[in-house]
């Protein structure tokens, strides 16, 4: 019976979390959907004259950049209500969600309670990098001890000696891994150090000044596309003129954005089918409004992770890999964009990036964008998202073939 209670203790902070999780991270959008609250609507609903539901728009604000290709949402409480309805976008010094003032606050504290998710990670790496570090060490000093009684000629247990190599489960965290007599805290010190903040082991020097909080929410095209055009939440205005851009400025500045040349002012960009921002918006959108949570995929060498309620709850189970295909091969020939992908893939390639998403449990898709042919369109219709109903989209799963795990 005793040994059963840890694992109790274990469920219960864990549910304690994933529900604190579900309560902040409730909605998959950042629209709501509540029942009417005046009594003439809930009549009106009653009789079936209402649904009875009413629609919460947050109403963002977001700053169009062209230079990095990329919308930015400053007000903070937009950020966060982009970012918990539906993890939309990054923040710009952090790795995912916006949480470098709570890093910068946690680093004036130089206690070691309270870490944000990266902090915990980079200690975490630390720790790993350590354990290597004195492992090899003392593998390279029982090799030379070795070495040594076989070169005077005597005994050495060397199973004993062995023993003496730390394990993932006997190492300690040395105390001057990283310069501090506190390894919990060395990341918190070294991080408040690199941001100007001193610390000495007997006195603290901490500023009392409220901390400026730098960072900024940054939404890509096709996330900044999908909250202005398809949930009507967005409102993007122009970096230079600051006035807010209508829904047809908006789809030509974020083609623009993918011509390096700039056009000549009062002239119509050129609007191509294959223009990598609407490739992206296709694939961005089609598996949205499926429902899944679409993130960026550099870190695993691949276009997009598709997650199925967020990176706070599980982590991606699928990466994608966008393929664009031309209907008519002659459009690729005219074409200004060099786009990734098209031509067909090397064996070494395929297997490399397999191998890398297998390692860390992920399904590999080929997204395969038909790209419509531009004789058949009419150069109107690519003034608008109509042009999105002629793309389709095709996809293949690979998976890469491990004998020892498959003979069932």
């Amino acid at each position: 019976m005793s040994g059963r209670k840890p694992n109790r203790q274990n469920r219960g902070k864990g549910g304690a979390q994933r529900a604190n999780n579900n309560k902040i991270y409730a909605y998959p959008l950042p629209l709501v959907f509540a029942p009417v609250e005046s009594p003439s609507q809930r009549l009106l609903a009653f009789l079936g004259l209402s649904s009875g539901i009413r629609v919460l728009n947050p109403h963002c604000t977001g700053v169009f950049d062209r230079d990095t290709k990329s919308v930015w949402v400053i007000d903070t409480a937009d950020a966060q209500k982009l970012w918990r309805g539906g993890f939309f976008g990054k923040g710009n010094l952090s790795r995912s969600e916006p949480s470098w003032l709570a890093r910068q606050i946690n680093a004036r504290k130089l206690a070691g309670k309270g870490l944000t998710s990266e902090q915990v990670t980079a200690k975490r790496r630390a720790e790993r990098q350590q354990f290597k570090i004195d492992r090899a060490k003392a593998m390279a000093a029982v090799a030379a001890e070795a070495e040594k009684a076989f070169e005077e000629g005597r005994e050495y247990d060397l199973e004993a000696a062995k023993a003496s190599i730390p394990s993932a489960a006997t190492w300690k965290p040395s105390t001057n891994a990283v310069g501090s007599s506190d390894a919990d805290a060395a990341p918190v010190l070294a991080e408040a150090m690199e941001t100007g903040i001193k610390e000495s082991p007997e006195e603290s020097v901490i500023d009392d000044e409220p901390i400026e909080d730098l960072e900024h929410l940054q939404l890509t095209l096709p996330e900044a596309f999908f909250l202005s055009w398809a949930l009507d939440c967005l409102t993007i205005i122009d970096s230079t003129k600051l006035e807010p851009l209508s829904l047809s400025d908006i789809y030509m500045s974020f083609h623009e954005a993918h011509i390096d040349v700039p056009s000549p002012p009062d002239t119509k960009p050129p609007l191509r089918p294959d223009n990598p921002f609407l490739l992206h918006y296709v694939l961005y959108h089609h598996y949205r409004s499926l429902g899944w949570v679409v993130k960026g995929g550099i870190k695993f060498c691949v276009d997009y992770l598709l997650y199925k309620r967020g990176p706070v709850f599980h982590h991606a189970e699928f990466a994608l890999v966008l393929c664009p295909v031309y209907e008519a091969p002659a459009d690729r020939s005219s074409s200004p964009f060099t786009l990734q992908n098209v031509d067909p893939f090397e064996w070494s390639w395929l297997s490399t990036i397999n191998r890398v998403n297998s390692q860390v449990h992920k399904t590999l898709i080929l997204v395969y964008v038909t790209i419509p042919a531009l004789s058949r369109l009419d150069p109107e219709v690519l003034r608008s998202p109509a042009v999105l109903a002629h793309y389709s989209i095709r996809e293949v799963t690979i998976r890469r073939f491990i004998p020892a795990r498959m003979r069932d």
